[in-house]
């Protein structure tokens, strides 16, 4: 009886025994390739990227608060409220704006400023995205309009 009593204890520790197990560190390497994996496919899958007129709307912003924060270079409040000042400056300054313009962007990207007085930049082509930032000076608007080259 001592037999049967110790048999399904016995059995039970062959049991233990005889089951394979998986060596930890294969278990450590494959969670730490899920871990990696779900990183990379939660970058890929759910980070949306902007669309061409974000992207070209966020260069002409960029554009018009770096021209908005500049001293004029003859006088007024801004380099802004200089061009948009009167015809006659905005002659004088056309040169140096459509320069300084041109630094700001990127090289593959175009532009327009319009002014009340006038335009600098290149001919926007049809159909094509476009971005633009508008910016009201004392003296009127200025709208820069930006697409890529």
């Amino acid at each position: 009886m001592t037999d049967a009593a110790e048999g399904p204890r016995a059995h039970s520790a062959a049991d233990r025994d005889d089951r394979a197990q998986l060596p930890m560190p294969a278990v450590e390497g494959a969670l730490a390739v899920l871990l990696v994996l779900g990183v990379v496919a939660g970058f890929a899958l759910s980070v949306p990227q902007p669309d061409e007129t974000q992207q070209l709307d966020a260069y002409a912003e960029d554009a018009a608060t770096i021209l908005s924060q500049e001293p004029p270079r003859h006088r007024g409040g801004t380099r802004l409220a200089e061009v948009t000042r009167s015809a006659e400056t905005f002659e004088r300054e056309r040169d140096a704006l459509d320069r300084r313009v041109e630094r700001i962007l990127p090289d593959n990207v175009m532009f327009r400023v319009e002014t009340p007085y006038g335009r600098v930049g290149h001919r926007k082509p049809s159909r094509v995205a476009t971005g633009a930032a508008t910016v009201t000076t004392r003296h009127g608007d200025l709208t820069i309009r930006v697409w890529y080259a």
